[in-house]
């Protein structure tokens, strides 16, 4: 596993920007988007990332942009997390 210092700088800004993007979503839902299954959850973070892939990489491997169902199920469950992380700190800290 790579430490957060270690990651690359591009990855780096576009997990900061998908942070801002879930973070933002929650504000204008007025946290009500905390309501979504984990599959909604992580299907927007999933989304969210793809977007950040395009935006940084002009020709993106096929597996950097694949379809939610194509994601393994780690991968899957892992943006759920992210996006309830996400969740919790907004609730703490508005």
């Amino acid at each position: 596993m790579v430490g957060w210092n270690d990651t690359p700088e591009w990855e780096r800004t576009a997990a900061a920007a998908v942070y801002e993007q879930v973070r933002a979503f929650l504000h204008a839902t007025d946290g009500n988007a905390a309501k979504l299954t984990r599959t909604q959850k992580s299907q927007f973070v999933a989304a969210c990332w793809t977007g950040q892939i395009h935006l940084r990489i002009p020709h993106p491997k096929p597996s950097y942009i694949a379809e939610w169902n194509d994601l393994p199920q780690w991968q899957r469950e892992t943006d759920a997390d992210i996006f309830e992380r996400i969740e919790h700190h907004h609730a703490t800290t508005g």
